[in-house]
């Protein structure tokens, strides 16, 4: 299959042993019910095999629906998917899963989302911090809320739970490039955190939201270049216009790229591939 005939939302590269795995929303049931996850396999971003089933839910998972945002990491010698999960008897949550490889299959390491159980929460990601303490990042989702928080919690050493209560970094009206909605106009969406350190030292996190000109990217800056930081949202977009839920790789030919869906219409997203520099603790499309 060619990159743009691959429908995900929340596209995630993973490079390994030469290799790139191409993880995602599955786009012809993004919104309802489903049952699991993919990866394409490629070697130059353009070609991919697949799709290579890495979950599945046969029925003895506790979610049905809405599976979002996969994300695999090399951890500890092992490969671990954070996803968001839902289902009518429980909260939105992030759910740990892992595998011994990247094609998996990944199995569940705690019964449960590791989020709060009682918060509606999506887009978990992985951030290892200098002290190699594990912290999950998420959504404190606007459904809940309204004004969508970005939340940090740290994790026990084997991912498998919290090891400390979520302390929120932001919220999504912080951005002076997110619009609100609803019917008051008061509803902001967090969505899609994704840690970056800049070759300045900079760190960085990319979210998404809903913008003046559709859905949008663009980044958060820690004033301590660690989690413990306090957060604010850049001034301005690092892509505006219809596209957003982006992670950011280096690719074997040394060029760092930003990957996003674009656009955010269903089924019309695909993955798009955007080199990028990150010199003066910022993100700029090349």
């Amino acid at each position: 299959m060619k990159s743009c005939e691959i429908n995900v939302r929340d596209p995630f590269i993973l490079p390994y042993d030469g290799k790139y795995y191409l993880y995602g929303t599955r786009g012809a049931t993004c919104w309802g019910l489903a049952d699991g996850f993919d990866v394409y396999v490629g070697t130059d971003l353009e070609n991919w095999e697949g799709p290579i089933e890495i979950f599945h839910n046969d029925g003895g998972f506790w979610a049905d629906r809405e599976y979002w945002a996969p994300e695999v990491r090399l951890y500890n010698g092992a490969f671990f998917l954070f996803a968001s999960f839902h289902s009518p008897a429980r909260c939105r949550g992030t759910q740990i899963l892992r595998a011994e490889r990247p094609e998996g299959p990944f199995v569940p390491i705690s019964d449960g989302p590791v989020t709060p159980a009682d918060w509606e929460c999506l887009d978990g990601t992985l951030y290892v911090d200098g002290n190699g303490k594990p912290w999950l990042i998420f959504c404190h989702e606007w459904l809940q809320v309204k004004d969508g928080e970005m939340c940090a919690m740290p994790l026990t050493d084997d991912l498998t739970a919290a090891a400390g209560e979520p302390r929120v970094l932001f919220h999504a009206s912080d951005a002076p490039w997110s619009k609100g909605g609803g019917d008051n106009g008061d509803c902001y969406v967090t969505d899609g955190p994704w840690m970056h350190r800049c070759a300045d030292g900079t760190l960085l996190m990319l979210w998404s939201t809903g913008g003046y000109e559709g859905y949008a990217q663009g980044a958060a800056v820690s004033d301590n270049n660690d989690i413990s930081g306090s957060w604010k949202p850049c001034p301005a977009p690092i892509f505006g216009k219809d596209g957003g839920h982006g992670m950011i790789f280096r690719g074997y030919d040394g060029v760092l790229r930003l990957v996003l869906h674009a656009p955010n219409e269903n089924p019309k997203e695909r993955p798009v591939f955007l080199p990028i520099s990150d010199e003066d603790g910022a993100i700029r499309l090349l």
